[in-house]
């Protein structure tokens, strides 16, 4: 592991780092394989025969809601849970029945799993020290990994007295330290507040690319599965419902599950399928053109966003949300109840059969 010169250090969780992205160098990690995965929990299907081959190098991110199967399969990669049927395989060789120490696997999880008693060097240094290499040579790669996440000068420091930011730095140096074929993380960034997730996603993003690391990641967070991935594997009851990169399944999912689980989308219903509209293709009022597809109906609520003006109008019999420009508008201009036209051009309908 090397230390990066172009990443400097983060005076405050609120700083946004300046990411600057050199050549790609040759991928650190290693590429994974599962094949016909199956694992139940009593009468509980948790996994239904996944198969998944994620390359060496990809940073891959298993999105799904709260029972999907997304932890579990992280489980049986790294080795804390084994299928009832199928295989893992890293760099080609099975690890199925591998224990976990042997899989060359770092885990960062989302409570940070640090030992309280530690100093960050310590924390840090404990997997090379379980592993007996020398003093000169601990003391170096700690350097390193610590300089890596930008905490060089708090190595003395306890778990307590750091940020939750900074802990999960401190995790994620762990995790990194040995030179892992596959980095896993369940959640990582959970329990941090909005500014600081992106921060540490940024410093991941730049981490991934420097090392070449090969990630799998696990997330209920639509947004932060946006933002990482390059490549997304939406998960719903044990099987994986579509896989591509983050623009591909935005913008042509296969079907409404994944277009409404991926960003916001309105559906309706016509004779043998169902027609889906992203809220930043509806245009309002004057913005329609004469070739769109023109509807009417009431506002029920107007939220300020910033940027847009987000409406929900009832039509339908169904609430259809509208992203409105915020020039020339006021919150007077969408009063609940107010009559209102919307409409959008076909060319941005996404048309799904009925299943």
């Amino acid at each position: 592991m090397h230390a990066s010169s172009q990443f400097g250090a983060i005076a405050s969780a609120d700083l946004m780092p300046t990411i600057e992205l050199a050549e790609r160098p040759e991928a650190q990690g290693k590429d994974v394989a599962v094949a016909g995965v199956r694992k139940t929990y009593k009468n509980t299907v948790a996994l239904a025969e996944i198969s998944l081959a994620v390359a060496r190098g990809e940073f891959c991110t298993l999105l799904g809601a709260s029972g999907s199967g997304k932890t579990t399969l992280l489980k049986i990669i790294a080795g804390f849970e084994s299928p009832d049927s199928g295989s893992v395989r890293i760099a080609g060789r099975d690890v199925t029945q591998m224990p976990i120490a042997d899989r060359n696997i770092g885990m960062v999880f989302q409570n940070y799993s640090l030992f309280p008693h530690m100093s960050v060097f310590e924390n840090v240094a404990f997997p090379l020290r379980m592993r007996r290499l020398n003093h000169d040579d601990i003391r170096r790669r700690v350097g390193q990994a610590l300089d890596l996440v930008s905490l060089g000068e708090l190595r003395q420091r306890l778990p307590r007295e750091l940020s939750g930011g900074q802990q999960q730095r401190v995790a994620l140096a762990r995790a990194l330290i040995f030179n892992p074929d596959l980095l896993l993380m369940d959640e990582p960034l959970g329990a941090l507040d909005k500014n600081l997730r992106q921060t540490i996603q940024l410093q991941l993003k730049k981490l991934h690319h420097d090392l070449g690391l090969t990630v799998v990641f696990v997330t209920h967070d639509q947004e932060e599965a946006m933002n990482l991935s390059d490549r997304i594997v939406i998960m719903d009851q044990g099987r994986i419902v579509q896989t591509g990169t983050p623009d591909a399944l935005y913008l042509q999912p296969d079907n409404p599950f994944v277009a409404g689980f991926l960003g916001e989308c309105n559906f309706i219903e016509k004779p043998g399928c169902i027609v889906g509209v992203r809220p930043e293709n509806v245009r309002i009022g004057a913005q329609i053109g004469d070739s769109d597809l023109r509807h009417d109906g009431q506002i029920i609520a107007a939220t300020f966003c910033g940027m847009h003006w987000k409406l929900f109008i009832k039509s339908h019999n169904a609430t259809m949300i509208a992203y409105a420009p915020v020039a020339g508008a006021s919150s007077a201009s969408f009063e609940p109840g107010r009559t209102v036209s919307w409409g959008f051009a076909a060319a941005d309908a996404m048309e799904f059969a009925v299943q």
